[in-house]
């Protein structure tokens, strides 16, 4: 089965403006993460898809693969689409956010197997323990519930299971309760270039969680687990300690 990572670079950021092409490490974000990327050894490329020539520019200097794709792209899924289109030879994508330097080339690697080992799951994703009941309790903080197959059931701002009774141990059980989502995920090409055309569900629409929109449509996505969850970039502050890691 065929891989490819795609990197979807959107230029502007709110909180942290051209966040992508900060380079106080001697190297631009964008470079941090495709190089993490570049860890994997399942996918056989990488690709950037990007809204602006500095970013395609950028990651051109340093001899990474970079495409223009619609400034107006409702979202990464969006780009990674853009991309899927043009590669009919590629059976699964990776979407990779641009701003997770840190990320594992094993956590590519798992969510790539979990759709060869399972042919009816049309996307994977990953997901790793709580245990801060401050991440349980926070709502931007999408938490995520399987069975027994590991085929989620449902992702939530909220905390879910919700325990009848509260008890602090629950945050320290092995399987865990309490599940984290992290943003990654591998589509079926086919169906990826379907996505986009399926309607919004109810779920979707009162929780602002794309990922819902698929199980909404009947259909299965895998969720890996691993020990610990990258860290994303998105404030100053959050590019302060990744330098300070960096450079330590």
């Amino acid at each position: 089965m065929q891989s490819h990572i795609v990197i979807p670079a959107r230029y502007a950021s709110t909180r942290l403006p051209k966040k992508l092409l900060l380079a106080l490490t001697g190297k631009p974000l964008i470079q941090h993460t495709y190089e993490a990327a570049q860890k994997s050894t399942l996918p056989d490329g990488i690709t950037v898809a990007t809204d602006h020539e500095d970013i395609r520019r950028t990651v051109e200097a340093f001899g990474g693969r970079a495409v223009m794709t619609d400034p107006n792209a409702a979202s990464g899924t969006d780009r990674v689409a853009e991309v899927a289109r043009d590669m009919p030879d590629v059976d699964v994508f990776v979407n990779v956010q641009g701003d997770e330097p840190e990320l594992s080339g094993e956590s590519i690697d798992l969510v790539v197997r979990l759709l060869e080992e399972n042919p009816t799951a049309k996307m994977a994703t990953l997901a790793t323990p709580i245990r801060d009941a401050n991440v349980l309790e926070d709502p931007g903080c999408v938490k995520v519930v399987t069975d027994d197959a590991n085929r989620a059931l449902y992702f939530s701002r909220s905390v879910i299971p919700h325990p009848r009774e509260w008890d602090e141990s629950l945050l320290q059980a092995d399987p865990p309760h309490f599940l984290l989502h992290i943003g990654l995920y591998a589509y079926r090409r086919d169906f990826l270039l379907q996505l986009a055309t399926l309607p919004q569900g109810r779920l979707e629409q009162l929780e602002r969680l794309e990922q819902l929109r698929v199980l909404e449509a009947g259909e299965t996505i895998m969720v890996g687990q691993i020990a610990e969850p990258g860290i994303g970039i998105d404030t100053p502050e959050d590019y302060e300690r990744f330098v300070e890691r960096f450079n330590s």
